[in-house]
């Protein structure tokens, strides 16, 4: 059974505070994009159990892979037979795009539908929640305000299509967990769900990701990108996640843009 797991990006991403737990209360909006991974998943014979990667390296062990993390949460709880798990990555990592929450939350719903297990939306939720605070959004796989840790959810009726996306990537790669102790969250106007029913034109200097103060002024590359995109036209550029992407958004087909050969860039009609 093969599926395809898909990125997303954040329109905006406000840092309010940092919670009791340890972890920091945000708001976002989550907006899914076609962006995909590959995971494949055969039933095979004892003693042939096998964990693969391809494509873009994962230094991570088997162990670390939240895939593998994921086939452990329903193994425990459900019988399954023995498994060869072929990930096929596509999505840059340390981006800020998902793709790890993404190929977790799609192994959760594979296996669910591969062994008709019968798991419902709610318990996959639980289940990805446990493997990451992003991961519950791919379990529906639809554009949503992200609160508390970014689990807790709430679908918007927000439609892109029609947009031209361009997302680029540096050779950089940006820690979380650096990002979130660099970070001193500060009071905004708007918080993401006040401005994105507004037109995307009127999203500049409104919607706005808290990380962009201090992962710019470590990477001032990163933000000459972003820059790049309002000079080829973007009605919208923002940084994405706490990673190392930046993304425009376009009402006109902004062509091919040219990046470095060391830059990862993908483009495509929303």
């Amino acid at each position: 059974m093969v599926v395809f797991p898909n990125a997303k990006i954040n329109l905006g991403l406000r840092i309010k505070y940092k919670r009791p737990d340890g972890y920091h209360e945000i708001e976002s909006c989550f907006y899914p994009v076609a962006l995909r991974d590959i995971l494949e998943v055969l039933e095979v014979e004892p003693g042939h159990e096998v964990f693969r990667t391809s494509g873009i390296e994962v230094p991570s062990s088997p162990e670390e892979n939240l895939v593998m993390k994921a086939y452990k949460i329903i193994k425990e709880k459900y019988h399954l037979p023995p498994l060869h798990i072929h990930l096929h990555k596509t999505i840059p990592m340390g981006a800020g795009l998902g793709g790890g929450s993404s190929d977790a939350a799609f192994a959760l719903k594979l296996l669910n539908d591969m062994f008709s297990l019968g798991i419902s939306n709610e318990q996959l939720f639980e289940y990805a929640s446990l493997l990451g605070s992003d991961c519950a959004f791919f379990i529906l796989n639809r554009p949503a305000i992200a609160t508390g840790r970014g689990e807790i959810l709430n679908p918007v009726s927000l439609d892109l299509s029609g947009y031209y996306i361009t997302i680029i990537k540096p050779v950089a790669e940006v820690s979380t967990s650096w990002a979130y102790r660099s970070l001193t969250p500060v009071s905004q106007t708007y918080a993401p769900s006040d401005i994105i029913d507004r037109r995307v034109s009127e999203w500049k200097d409104m919607l706005v990701n808290d990380f962009e103060q201090v992962i710019f002024e470590k990477h001032p590359e990163i933000k000459a990108l972003k820059e790049r995109l309002y000079y080829y036209g973007a009605d919208y550029a923002s940084l994405t996640g706490s990673g190392s992407a930046v993304y425009g958004l376009f009402s006109k087909d902004p062509g091919v843009l040219m990046a470095e050969d060391h830059y990862f860039i993908w483009q495509r009609k929303l």
